[in-house]
């Protein structure tokens, strides 16, 4: 990956992680980023390695949210024709979150400091969040004028429920890592840095432990039942586990239970 990309990538067994690598802009979003994001993901789905990826970040920030400076540009127009050009970038932006929450492998993300505006984007797309104490979050798009656009408002009142979120999107006040933990925005608090990353490597081989088939097929019920309802997502799951349930993976996992021994998958 070249030295101008706002990411890393590293790989630890079956856990990749992808970090946020602007820290001299504080890792805000810029076009770069969305086209990144939208093309990692989509090799992460398509990576048998990868199990689990989490996202981190370096620099004093997680992430200040958008790159004002970058996209404002994309607002500086007039007449329908633009209008329906800025209609089409906002899906395209869109996409890039979307292709976070679409990926098959579940995604952790592990937040310090700052996550501003977009950043609170990204984590309502991720399956887990988790923080360390200094950590403020803040829908900040109410402050300055925009209408959150890229899935905070459709994915976030199904995290924390209504009551909280409908206060935050309406003030896009701060809210700190305590809030953040009271209202189940994030799972574990953690102390500093080195413990939170800690914390979600021990989380990460948690779910890669377990078989790959059953983790993304569990994800895609979750998904696809939060969206259509529950009945639909009983059938749904009804012919997931018909087509999965005769694996590999369930007979070594019966075989590791009568051995009493860890099993060990292979998403086959």
């Amino acid at each position: 990956m070249n030295n101008s990309s706002p990411f890393k990538v590293e790989k630890d067994g079956h856990i990749a992680w992808l970090i946020l690598n602007r820290p001299e802009k504080r890792n805000t979003m810029n076009l770069e980023f969305f086209n990144g994001l939208t093309r990692q993901f989509r090799e992460f789905d398509e990576d048998p390695e990868v199990r689990v990826v989490i996202i981190r970040a370096e620099g004093k920030s997680f992430t200040a949210g958008m790159d004002l400076g970058s996209i404002g540009g994309l607002l500086q127009g007039d007449g329908a024709d633009f209008r329906e050009d800025l209609r089409k970038k906002i899906i395209e932006l869109q996409d890039a979150m979307n292709a976070v929450e679409k990926c098959r492998k579940p995604v952790i993300a592990a937040v310090h400091s700052h996550c501003i505006g977009g950043g609170v984007d990204l984590l309502s797309a991720c399956d887990i969040r988790m923080a360390t104490r200094d950590a403020v979050f803040s829908i900040r798009e109410t402050r300055i004028a925009i209408i959150a656009d890229l899935g905070t408002l459709q994915r976030l009142p199904h995290i924390i429920g209504h009551g909280w979120f409908r206060e935050l999107a309406l003030t896009g006040r701060d809210f700190t890592a305590e809030e953040a933990l009271k209202m189940g925005f994030i799972t574990r608090l953690c102390e500093d840095r080195e413990a939170l990353y800690e914390a979600a490597k021990k989380l990460a081989n948690d779910i890669a432990s377990c078989s790959p088939l059953t983790v993304q097929g569990v994800k895609d019920v979750m998904l696809y039942s939060r969206d259509r309802g529950v009945y639909p997502g009983l059938e749904y799951v009804a012919q997931k586990n018909a087509a999965l349930l005769p694996s590999e993976d369930l007979m070594e996992a019966f075989k590791a239970f009568m051995e009493k021994r860890p099993p060990v998958f292979k998403g086959k």
